[in-house]
């Protein structure tokens, strides 16, 4: 019968227990300087080192050579007490859980007035100390408190507060604590070399994790996979089979999918675990150490270097991508719902609906009112990369300024401007272009309001910013070629070799990438999605969308199609084709309006002045106005405001966009940098300037 690890590997000596120095070291120094106590207490979890420690002390003490805090191991006494060894008739172990009663204690207070037979001092250790009775203590309290010379008491407890108290103030308390798992991998390693069997390093962390910081637990646990072994030794997959922890890989899907709020993967996720046969509560658990471990890594990068969180280097690499992709304050909101989570699975029925719940929670952040719900939903707004420069940040609001309404009743003055739209002359960067003379474009002229003062026909309708670009195609459908058993969470698990494959080909699309994720695979037709709209659309044209997806052919193999939408990847899916698009979609006429002739200028500003109100795009970067230097005559009546039903306009015009940003920025390089034309403004400024007339002041 083979010897047990824990059994087989007990210290023999303090020099060789291992993780607790902080007990070890004091013994050796009263050891060697002689100061003996007559009772001992040594406390701490179970299978930390109290026993074994108790009969090293007993060994050093009753050395030949001793007290020594280095036993010979050549005598007598050292032979007998050897881990090995079959024991010594002056050391006497009692288990108080069998022998805590009064007639216990009293009989082994008679023994102990009787001298040792053969040693210098007669030891007793008793184990399990809190399990003896308060009258087994009292028998106990005179013998312990005025003890012979040669008797010395050692009590091995885990829970020191139920000693009596009169008993433990009468000892030297030394607390015994669980290992760090640094150590204990030394130590396990170290085994595993001695006995000759190969262990992969992906096993040794669910080996500490399974023991606990327990030193004998681990030994048990890592005794079992060694019986276990085959030729090749001790594998990952046998280990996980055995143990009964969650395959890292399925910690890493879920943890991707959430990281791109992916519900299907994550629901495919938990299909899988369960049709595995893993057990929901105990995937709760891996996950919540898998994101204390990414909290951990976002909160100290190096966190594996210091031995924060223990994992292989591959491992850690993806981590590290994972913290990347969720905020601090989404992981947080994620550890604190899991956590809830665990505690609502004990007793539940149902364990895979209540796992299926707390997912869904994880996936939508608005749906509580919570604290860690808004930090969660401010921390993705925050991560979002900006599409456009923070000087035109004001843009949309001074766009939106002219196109205010102005009142429909006549008057004999023009109507004033509401108060959130300051006066042109804040303005001088946006005027400048206005009094440039547009060029004229081969374009429907809007109807001209006639000089008399009947009512105007209705103008068309201006909007503060450009019209959304054209809604891609959608993807075709997939090749008979294409591979099938490729999804968005394949894909995901391959980015970094996807990144590596671009690399090779272009740098600057491997950058551009860097933030992208991954929304949908649908046949061969792969959607991914990006925060900025900019790289968005750069990652769109040919140029780039053909190098990934040669890329992805050289991973993945298949043919591809790729196309990257701006947003994030819970964004919705695309409209169906010959759907109506809804009105806040509908393409402006706003830059038609700008291309008019110079002699229809009058009719032009009376559209501007007097234009419904429309909210800027939300995904497209808005321009300024134009604002004519002319003002509108004063016995004019405003024209009637534009009626709800309006005819589609037609969509504009993308070389007439690409005239009017190349003459702006020719106006402004054909004046010199002196030249008051051209003036200089602090976007800070311009904004306390916009808001000023809504009471905005700078906040230092």
């Amino acid at each position: 019968m083979a010897l047990a690890l824990y059994r087989k590997y007990r210290p023999a000596s303090f020099s060789e227990v291992v993780g607790q120095e902080h007990v070890t070291d004091p013994l050796r120094m009263a050891l060697q300087a002689g100061r003996i106590n007559h009772a001992y207490l040594f406390s701490g979890p179970r299978g930390c080192g109290k026993t074994s420690s108790a009969r090293i002390l007993a060994r050093s003490l009753n050395c030949v050579q001793g007290p020594t805090p280095d036993p010979c191991g050549e005598c007598n006494s050292c032979v007998a007490l050897a881990p090995e060894g079959s024991g010594n008739v002056d050391v006497v172990e009692l288990d108080a859980a069998s022998h805590g009663g009064v007639d216990d204690t009293r009989e082994l207070r008679d023994r102990a007035f009787y001298a040792p037979a053969e040693s210098r001092y007669r030891v007793f250790i008793i184990d399990e100390a809190h399990m003896v009775t308060t009258q087994g203590f009292n028998a106990l309290l005179k013998i312990v408190e005025e003890p012979p010379d040669h008797l010395i008491f050692i009590f091995a407890t885990t829970e020191p507060e139920k000693v009596l108290g009169t008993i433990r103030s009468r000892t030297h308390h030394y607390p015994f604590r669980l290992m760090p798992p640094g150590v204990m991998r030394e130590l396990v390693e170290r085994i595993c070399a001695d006995e000759g069997v190969a262990v992969e390093p992906a096993v040794f962390p669910l080996v500490i994790r399974a023991g606990g910081g327990s030193a004998r637990d681990t030994l048990s646990v890592m005794d079992q996979l060694l019986a276990g072994a085959g030729p090749e030794g001790v594998t990952y997959a046998r280990a996980v089979s055995l143990l009964g922890v969650t395959d890292v890989a399925l910690i890493d899907e879920m943890v991707d999918a959430l990281g791109a709020h992916d519900g299907a993967g994550v629901f495919g996720t938990v299909n899988r675990l369960v049709e595995a046969g893993h057990d929901p509560r105990r995937f709760a658990t891996d996950l919540l150490d898998r994101l204390r471990d990414l909290v951990l890594l976002h909160a100290v990068p190096d966190a594996g270097e210091r031995g924060l969180v223990d994992a292989p280097s591959e491992q850690l690499t993806t981590m590290l991508g994972q913290v990347d992709k969720i905020g601090a304050g989404t992981l947080t909101r994620y550890a604190e719902i899991v956590h809830t989570g665990l505690i609502d699975m004990r007793g539940a029925t149902a364990p895979r609906l209540v796992l299926e719940l707390l997912c869904s929670r994880m996936l939508l952040p608005g749906a509580a009112d919570s604290e860690a719900a808004l930090l969660d939903r401010l921390d993705r707004l925050e991560r979002r990369a900006p599409a456009v420069a923070p000087a035109v940040a004001a843009s949309p609001v001074v766009a939106a300024a002219p196109a205010a309404p102005v009142a429909a009743a006549p008057a004999p003055a023009p109507a004033p401007v509401p108060s959130a739209a300051p006066p042109a002359g804040d303005r001088p960067t946006f005027q400048r272009r206005s009094q440039a003379p547009a060029e004229p474009q081969p374009v429907a002229q809007p109807p001209q309001r006639p000089a008399a003062p009947e009512p105007a026909p209705t103008p068309a309708p201006v909007q503060a910013a450009p019209a959304p670009a054209p809604e891609p195609e959608p993807a075709a459908p997939a090749a008979p070629g294409a591979p099938r058993a490729v999804d968005a969470a394949v894909l995901r698990q391959s980015w970094p070799a996807l990144l590596a494959a671009v690399r090779a080909q272009s740098r600057s699309t491997e950058a551009m990438l860097t933030n992208a994720a991954v929304q949908s695979v649908e046949g061969n037709a792969i959607t991914l999605s990006h925060t900025a709209e900019a790289l968005a659309k750069r990652l769109s044209d040919p140029r780039n969308s053909d190098v990934i997806a040669a890329a992805v052919e050289s991973v993945l193999g298949g043919k591809w199609q790729v196309r990257c939408v701006a947003g994030n990847a819970a964004a919705a899916p695309a409209r169906p084709a010959g759907a109506a698009k809804p009105v806040a979609e509908r393409p402006v006429v706003q830059r038609r309006s700008q291309q008019q002739p110079q002699q229809q200028q009058s009719s032009a500003d009376t559209a501007t002045g007097t234009a419904a109100p429309s909210a800027p795009a939300p995904t497209r970067r808005p321009e300024p106005v134009r604002r004519s230097a002319s003002a509108p005559a004063a016995d004019e009546p405003p024209p009637p405001e534009p009626p709800a039903d309006f005819d589609e306009p037609l969509p504009p015009d993308p070389a007439s966009e690409r005239e009017d940003e190349e003459a702006m920025l020719d106006e402004v390089a054909a004046a010199p940098m002196g030249s008051p034309d051209v003036k200089q403004h602090d976007p800070d400024e311009e904004i306390i300037k916009l808001f000023s007339p809504l009471g905005a002041r700078r906040i230092d």
